[in-house]
């Protein structure tokens, strides 16, 4: 036997005798056990307590901004629009021409009826002139009371042809002052929709342009049955603001405030069927031209002013079955509670039902956690008194929770 088949007649062997003892888990002689390992210590989340302090109810719904005033410019007679007298997106003040028709076939209008009034006026003085030299000569029996009678008629005849004269001269002069269209109300002019050259008035009141007030500008929007009753309540039991002097603020497309606060103008009289919801118009200046008809904004009102129980936004969450809460149990077990808000108060929510003042709720780290995990809590130190809230006129600062036991 040479060298070579001596080897694999000795290793072969030993290789095999090894894999085999691998396989079974056998670890070899002299091998260190792995170390076992360690389950991960419980989260630490951060609790907050339910606070008792003077809130201002604050709401924020959808909103849409209108003009105040709103007038389509429109022609009122037949005719080709000559020059237009405005810059689109300008301002114009009451009476400000805006388009020239060409007057020429309403001035001849004006003056054929005017020759019809004097025609009219000349043939009722002859008819009258006529009646009186009769009424001598009947009362001689000169003349027969037949032809007395058709004299007065012919009179009452022309006087009414008279009138029918004036009242068309009235009207053309009318036609004519439409041949200069002007602003009804003072506002922005929007676009035009005709240019020079085109017929307007033919068979319809042809649409040329649009002026809208907008300082002050109104929003629309709406509000729950139970919000405004609540409201309304809380007035009722002296706790808040008359509704006219209930303040209105809007956040705009862009998130940003903005500065000028409005007022309530008009709460609808009932309530949607289909909706739940009352209608209601709020009032704001608008000297910068900010605001805009028919754009979207955020209403935000600050209503009721009492006492309640308040946590942070941050603590609450919304599930299928509404909203609730995070708490640790005494075996520090993660449990959800229900609990009923109704709107905010500064950064807080306000907490109508489910919670009692001093109960604590998980603040920081509640969204990384599920009901039954272990976690270890950790306490927030309770904030000093601060106020309600930014736009939130008369809230005041929390008071310390009591001790949860």
């Amino acid at each position: 036997m040479n060298v070579r088949g001596w080897v694999a007649w000795v290793v072969v062997p030993l290789v095999l005798v090894l894999t085999g003892g691998c396989e079974r888990g056998e670890a070899p002689a002299g091998a260190a056990k792995a170390p076992e390992a360690k389950a991960p210590p419980p989260m630490e989340v951060e609790r907050v307590a339910a606070v008792r302090k003077t809130l201002s109810l604050r709401q924020e719904v959808p909103g849409r901004l209108q003009a105040v005033r709103t007038a389509e410019i429109r022609a009122r007679v037949e005719g080709i629009v000559e020059q237009r007298l405005f810059s689109e997106g300008s301002e114009v003040s009451v009476g400000a021409p805006l388009y020239r028709l060409d007057a020429r076939a309403l001035e001849a209008r004006v003056k054929s009826a005017r020759a019809a009034l004097d025609k009219a006026a000349a043939e009722r003085l002859l008819a009258k002139q006529t009646a009186e030299r009769l009424k001598g000569l009947v009362e001689s029996d000169a003349v027969s009371r037949q032809e007395y009678d058709q004299a007065e008629a012919q009179l009452k005849k022309s006087g009414a042809e008279t009138l029918a004269a004036e009242a068309e001269l009235t009207r053309a002069r009318i036609d004519l002052e439409y041949a200069s269209i002007a602003a009804p109300i003072a506002g922005r002019v929007g676009r035009t929709r005709v240019t020079e050259g085109a017929l307007v008035g033919k068979g319809e009141a042809t649409h040329l342009t649009t002026v809208e007030q907008l300082d002050p500008i109104w929003v629309n929007f709406t509000q729950s049955g139970p919000d405004l009753f609540r409201m309304r309540r809380a007035i009722r039991q002296g706790g808040a603001k008359p509704i006219e002097e209930v303040e209105v603020q809007l956040i705009l497309e862009d998130d940003v405030e903005y500065t000028l606060p409005g007022k309530l103008q008009f709460t609808d009289m009932a309530v949607d069927p289909q909706t739940g919801s009352v209608a209601l118009r709020a009032e704001f200046p608008n000297p910068d031209r900010i605001l805009l008809p028919g754009q979207f904004v955020r209403v935000r009102l600050a209503m009721v002013t009492s006492e309640g129980i308040a946590i942070p936004q941050r603590t609450v969450q919304t599930s299928p079955q509404g909203q609730i809460v995070l708490m640790v149990d005494e075996n520090n077990k993660v449990v959800p509670r229900p609990i009923k808000t109704g709107g905010f108060s500064g950064q807080d929510w306000i907490v109508l039902e489910g919670l009692k003042e001093g109960e604590k709720v998980i603040g920081n780290g509640a969204q990384k956690v599920r009901p039954g995990a272990v976690v270890t809590p950790k306490d927030a130190e309770t904030p000093a008194a601060a106020p309600g809230g930014p736009g939130v006129p008369g809230a005041s600062g929390s008071t310390a929770p009591k001790p949860a036991s």
